[in-house]
Parts: structure tokens; C-alpha cells; sequence
């Protein structure tokens, strides 16, 4: 039994943003109404992005309307990519946490958003700043955390230069993403545990991608290296699209709390919501 409560994050967001028929907005709110109600830590719910990029959810902010959070303890996460999104989203109260996706590998970086690593530090200090003045928590991803198929250079010295760097700056929760799938049981039990010690008062969770098989394992790792947060998505749904196996997705949210439960870690979910979830999910996941 851990002495800190175990984080889960559930990722419909992630899951959706890939999805090339338009999800009616009412439904996208039933869905993410239903996931408020299972009682998970946080929910990354939506994202202030470019339509043209991200036309699934350009209607974010229309849904953030039609969600109950009068019965709920389940905080919010959207995603931003640059400045504009931050303005966007600080102005939501409802909104607890605002994500950036940066990355370590700066081929993926201006592929993601378009903006140098250089640039993008330059948002993370901008969101910082915006996220004090509205009552927000800034949650940064280091993505490509475990390697990239670009060819950019990558190790762990590399991996922790960014977080001591974004530490500096003052992000409070880091998130090491494993944006296409590479990473092994091997860069898991070698980064984990070394970020964890070296980072003893910051948050570090994880967003791991992997193939069906691999999954179990790959939680476990990430569990014994002594982490606290995962994120994850209801039936793996979602992932990234630059991954080379079209089965690598995410993390299945209903592995995760098998594996927690028989760990005896205390997650206090309303099972029945979760399943009326995944019920519901087959109308979005076609």
C-alpha cells in the first residue's frame, strides 16, 4: 500500500483527437459526464488547439458547458500548444490543469507545434505566468521521453537537462510521455527511478503508448519504479498517430486498475459509472 493516493488520468481527449468522424458535441459531454462520475483524479477532457489541426475538438469549449462538476471531485486537464490556447483555457474556472506537450526531440517539436524547443520553454514561462495569475496548475510533457524515430539525439542526461530546466522554471508536475510507442521495460526501470529521486519534491507522472501485449508490463515497471501517476485511456483507445504500429495506443485505463487493485491500493471508483462508460464508449470508438 503507497502512502500517497495513487493518480489516475483518464485521457478521452487523447483517445478522440484521431477520430475522423466528428463526434456529436451532447455525446462527447454524455461520455465525459459519465468518466466525472467514476471518480478519477483527473480528467484530460478537451484541448485549446487549432481547429485545423485538432478538428475534433473544436468544440472544446462547448462542451466544458455541458459538463456536471457539482457532483464531482475529478479535476480538469486541457491540452494547449501555444500562447493563444493558454489565454483560451486559463479563462475556463472549471478548468484546474493546463497541459504542454514538450518535447525533448525538436524535429517533433516543430512537427507538434510548430515551434522550436527554444520557442516552446518561452510558452512553458508564458503559462506559468498565466496559470499563477488565474488559479491554474501547469502540467508539462516531456514527450519523446524515451527515444524518437527522427534520428535526434536522446539519453537519459537528455531527458533530465529538460526536467531540471522546466523544475527551474517552476513546473510542479512533469509528465514523461512515450509519444510513439518505444519505450522498453529496460528505459522504464533505467529513467523512472532516477527522475523520481532526483526530482523527490515535484510531481512525475507517466503517458505511456504501447501495443496490447506489452501493456501489463509496462505498467508494472512504471509502478515499481515508485511512480504515482498514469495516464491512461478507457480501452486504449487513442494515441498518437506517428506511431508505427497501428496498434500501439494508449495505455487501457481498466488495466491499470486491475493491476492497482491487486496492489491493494485504494482507488475508490464507482465501478458501475466505469462500466456504463465503456458501454457508451462504443458509440464514440467506431
Amino acid at each position: 500500500m503507497s502512502e500517497h493516493k495513487f493518480k489516475i488520468v483518464e485521457c478521452p481527449r487523447d483517445a478522440m483527437q484521431g477520430l475522423h468522424n466528428f463526434i456529436p458535441t451532447d455525446l462527447k459531454a454524455e461520455y465525459l459526464n459519465l468518466l466525472l462520475q467514476v471518480g478519477f483524479d483527473t480528467l484530460d477532457f478537451g484541448s485549446f488547439v487549432s481547429p485545423r489541426a485538432i478538428p475534433q475538438l473544436a468544440d472544446t469549449a462547448e462542451v466544458l458547458g455541458k459538463l456536471d462538476l457539482s457532483t464531482t471531485n475529478t479535476k480538469l486537464l486541457a491540452i494547449i500548444a501555444n500562447l493563444k490556447g493558454v489565454k483560451l483555457a486559463v479563462n475556463h474556472e472549471a478548468i484546474s490543469y493546463l497541459g504542454f506537450p514538450f518535447s525533448i526531440s525538436e524535429t517533433f517539436q516543430q512537427r507538434n507545434t510548430n515551434s522550436s524547443i527554444e520557442q516552446s520553454l518561452a510558452t512553458v514561462e508564458e503559462m506559468l505566468s498565466l496559470c499563477a495569475k488565474h488559479n491554474k496548475t501547469a502540467v508539462v510533457y516531456l514527450s519523446m521521453g524515451f527515444g524518437n524515430p527522427y534520428g535526434d539525439e536522446w539519453n537519459y542526461e537528455i531527458v533530465e537537462k529538460w526536467a531540471d530546466v522546466l523544475v527551474d522554471k517552476g513546473v510542479e508536475i512533469l509528465s514523461l510521455a512515450d509519444t510513439v510507442g518505444i519505450s522498453t521495460l529496460e528505459k522504464i526501470n533505467e529513467i523512472l527511478p532516477k527522475l523520481l529521486s532526483k526530482f523527490s519534491h515535484s510531481e512525475i507522472g507517466i503517458h505511456l503508448h504501447s501495443t496490447p501485449a506489452e501493456r501489463f508490463e509496462k505498467i508494472e515497471a512504471a509502478y515499481n519504479s515508485g511512480v504515482k501517476r498514469i495516464d491512461s485511456a478507457l480501452k486504449g483507445f487513442g494515441g498518437c498517430p506517428m506511431a508505427a504500429d497501428d496498434l500501439t495506443g494508449n495505455i487501457a485505463t481498466e488495466d491499470v486498475i486491475n493491476f492497482l487493485n491487486s496492489k491493494g491500493e485504494n482507488l475508490n471508483l464507482n465501478m458501475a459509472k466505469w462500466n456504463e462508460a465503456m458501454v457508451l464508449s462504443g458509440k464514440i470508438f467506431r
